[in-house]
C-alpha cells in the first residue's frame, strides 16, 4: 500500500465507498472509516498504520495546496 488509491481499494474491499465532493473531506472520512475497521479487529495493525500514514501525508498535501491557492488569490 503506497497511495491514496490503495487505501480506497482497501476500504472498497470492506464495502466502503467515500465521496463527499471535496478531496480533503474524503481523506478525513476515509480516516474515520479506517479507524472503525481497525477498532473492530478487521484490519491488521501494520495495514492500519500504513494506511494511516498515507492518509496523513495526503491530508497534509491537500492543506498545503489549499493554502497556496489562498495565498495566490490574495
Amino acid at each position: 500500500m503506497k497511495t491514496l488509491y490503495d487505501v480506497q481499494q482497501l476500504l472498497k474491499s470492506f464495502g466502503i465507498y467515500v465521496y463527499l465532493g471535496k478531496r480533503l473531506y474524503d481523506i478525513e472520512m476515509m480516516k474515520i472509516e479506517l479507524e472503525r475497521i481497525y477498532d473492530n479487529g478487521l484490519l491488521s495493525k501494520s495495514d492500519y498504520l500504513q494506511a494511516e500514514l498515507i492518509l496523513r501525508r495526503e491530508h497534509r498535501l491537500e492543506k498545503e495546496k489549499a493554502n497556496e491557492q489562498k495565498t495566490l488569490g490574495n
